[in-house]
């Protein structure tokens, strides 16, 4: 997307945006019940209030820093000249959203929209550490995150020099994502992996041989109503970016709607079918992660897209998370309890490079996309992936992350609360087992 002057919206779509932007914490809502469900029991009162502070403490660090470096298209920015070419590579707001109108400008419901959405980015983690990552460890890798690294990332992608691909270099229309797949999902799930790696599998989840085991999620009727919240969310996070970031007039959010919604269909349903082919039975947890997945997928081409696009887009996110969650767990011993990263990162990744192929462009406008689809998946990986690799290990090394042995054989809601989320009727077959 070509950055442009400022923008300035009716105040019909200044309105429909700001309630787009009010539906969007149900996204994060939908995400914590999913991570808590899909974790055993006895950390379940730890995962969601795990996930309500890290979108507290991002929100609070988004205001007071985050936004001055993340800006809005057609702000004040820093810039470089190559050959006479100016590229923009970061914001120069002010902090504490000093000298920013909060009167439905384009500006201010860029800032809004962007605390929530560094919030949903920050639950994301969450569900790749269940079970053994600390609080305090968790709010102290939110901290840099929204402070820094998710700042940095978003204004490349909206208004940076990924944004200005197009117009500086001829490749299409610049890097193309309406609704945050790249910054918002791509980015929480590399932050996903980091954590898991540094974290390490939980204990019991595989044998000596290296062959993991079996540890269901003990709640799946959470798992699946966090769907319903999640879909909700993402239609509010895609219809407010698109008005937003990509200029869109306030009735493509029809077509929004649709496109994520049969994205999400196609990817559960593709789950569910791919599972019952394979064991004989679909899976809930894994059709949970498919329609997230697809959700996710959709998200950089939701109003570019016609819905037949939107619905290959989810069949092959949802045939994506079945496979990885298989490899990262069985052959690269990455334990996820939560299918963050695959569901988020390679969901993310899949929706950033499908809108080269499948989205709908003015004639003649699209030549060269891919490339600049490609060069933001290479900045993800090559830059953001060992930043934030970093920036986990540097957290880890002053303030460990991982719960000691004896929290986490008696659960983080003991350990780090002080009390069960299941007090009164839930019992531990596992607890004396793993030691």
């Amino acid at each position: 997307m070509t950055p442009a002057p400022p923008q300035v919206l009716t105040e019909t779509a200044a309105g429909l945006c700001l309630l787009f932007i009010v539906l969007s914490p149900f996204a994060a809502a939908g995400l914590a019940i999913i991570n808590a469900g899909l974790g055993r029991s006895r950390n379940a009162a730890h995962m969601l209030l795990s996930s309500l502070c890290v979108f507290a403490l991002a929100a609070v660090v988004f205001f007071v820093a985050g936004f001055a470096f993340d800006g809005y298209p057609g702000g004040p920015a820093h810039e470089f000249f190559i050959r006479g070419k100016s590229w923009n590579w970061i914001a120069a707001g002010h902090f504490f959203f000093r000298g920013l109108p909060l009167d439905g400008s384009p500006a201010s419901l860029a800032a809004l929209l962007g605390m929530m959405s560094v919030g949903l980015a920050a639950i994301i983690p969450l569900g790749s550490g269940a079970d053994r990552w600390r609080m305090g460890a968790a709010c102290a890798s939110t901290t840099i995150f929204a402070a820094w690294t998710y700042p940095l990332f978003a204004h490349w992608v909206w208004s940076g020099w990924l944004a200005q691909l197009g117009a500086n270099y001829g490749l299409g229309q610049g890097f193309v994502d309406v609704g945050g797949a790249a910054p918002v999902q791509a980015a929480g799930g590399i932050t996903a992996l980091a954590v898991t790696w540094v974290l390490g599998p939980r204990r019991g989840k595989y044998t000596s041989e290296r062959m993991p085991m079996a540890i269901p999620g003990h709640n799946a009727v959470l798992v699946l109503l966090g769907c319903f919240l999640v879909w909700l969310g993402w239609i509010g996070l895609d219809c407010a970016g698109a008005i937003l970031f990509a200029r869109a007039e306030a009735g493509r959010s029809v077509l929004i709607v649709v496109n994520a919604t049969l994205a999400a269909a196609g990817a559960m349903l593709a789950v569910a079918a791919i599972t019952r082919f394979r064991f004989g039975k679909p899976d809930a947890s894994l059709c949970a992660n498919g329609w997230v997945s697809g959700l996710v997928a959709s998200s950089a081409g939701c109003a570019i897209m016609p819905p037949a696009a939107a619905m290959i887009v989810g069949l092959v996110a949802g045939a994506l998370v079945t496979y990885t969650v298989e490899l990262l767990e069985l052959h690269l011993t990455i334990d996820d309890p939560g299918g963050s990263i695959s569901v988020h990162l390679i969901g993310g990744l899949w929706g950033v490079l499908a809108v080269a192929w499948l989205g709908k462009f003015p004639e003649g406008a699209a030549s060269g996309q891919w490339l600049a689809q490609l060069a933001g998946v290479a900045t993800l990986l090559g830059f953001v992936l060992p930043l934030t690799y970093a920036i986990v290990r540097v957290v880890n090394r002053f303030l460990p992350m991982r719960v000691a042995p004896e929290g986490e054989r008696q659960g983080m809601d003991l350990h780090e609360l002080g009390a069960g989320a299941y007090p009164d009727f839930v019992s531990h077959n596992d607890d004396y087992l793993q030691r």
